[in-house]
């Protein structure tokens, strides 16, 4: 299956080759209230502005700095709302998931499983995320070339499974700030594969010792923006409401408010590139 054919499945009427892919949501699910009224903002702007939407979430948190983070629900109650979302507003939904054993019990409830960077490399979890018959979004490793990311495009194709994605996200740069490469855009695309730029996690600031990321939203319109100039399919942006409440990467999400604007001028550069 082809990216456009598989992309065309997925997005249904939203379908719109003619401009990027928008991956949102707030990071964690921490309750229906906010799950539905980040979808339904967003899902009406991208209507507006012909953006195909994913709504994103996650229904765990397994990778936290500290036992004290919040990680999440309860898995089948998180997985349930995502479901809920998806039926509520005819969309898309995708969550990550930390583990082989995760992977057939999420694609019950979700059309794109997320594989986090740290997990990459990970065989046994591409190959259970591939067998599902599900789109797989690999997030780069912060360690990790883009070149290399290919191993990981055969793994699960390798699977049976054509449907595979590739996020850039950023890469170490010493042990508290992340550089994004923007070379890794082209090369990625080189593997065949639809290629997302992830504006938040990119921005993130790892190992405070408070043991909470921290972050510099300020950034993730230049981000997005570059992305777009460099061929981007997609982008994928944590937003909420209030992110300094929110429970999980809040110092790197982009305030719900501003996303509109932000997506108009995305729209704008995009067709000049185009």
């Amino acid at each position: 299956m082809s990216a456009t054919t598989h992309l065309k499945s997925l997005f249904k009427d939203q379908y719109n080759p003619d401009n990027f892919f928008l991956i949102a949501g707030p990071c964690v699910v921490e309750d229906e209230a906010l799950l539905m009224h980040v979808a339904e903002k967003v899902s009406g702007i991208c209507k507006r502005l012909n953006i195909p939407y994913i709504f994103k979430a996650s229904y765990r948190k397994a990778n936290r700095t500290s036992i004290n983070s919040f990680s999440g629900v309860g898995d089948v109650e998180g997985l349930d709302l995502l479901q809920k979302v998806k039926e509520t507003f005819d969309l898309p939904v995708t969550t990550d998931i930390h583990s082989a054993a995760e992977a057939a019990m999420a694609a019950a409830y979700v059309d794109i499983l997320q594989i986090p960077a740290f997990l990459c490399r990970q065989t046994d979890i591409l190959i259970a995320a591939a067998e599902t018959g599900k789109v797989v979004n690999v997030k780069k490793g912060q360690f990790v070339s883009g070149e290399a990311m290919k191993f990981a495009v055969e793994k699960v194709k390798n699977a049976g499974n054509e449907k595979v994605w590739l996020t850039e996200r950023g890469t170490t740069f010493g042990y508290q700030d992340l550089v994004v490469d923007y070379r890794n855009i082209p090369i990625m695309r080189e593997h065949g594969v639809p290629v997302i730029m992830d504006c938040t996690h990119s921005l993130q600031q790892p190992n405070q010792t408070s043991g909470v990321t921290g972050g510099n939203p300020k950034l993730i319109s230049t981000i997005a923006k570059a992305a777009i100039a460099t061929g981007a399919d997609g982008l994928f942006i944590e937003t909420h409401p209030d992110p300094a409440c929110a429970k999980s990467d809040g110092a790197n999400m982009l305030h719900l408010d501003l996303l509109e604007g932000l997506l108009e001028d995305l729209v704008r550069i995009r067709e000049v590139v185009r």
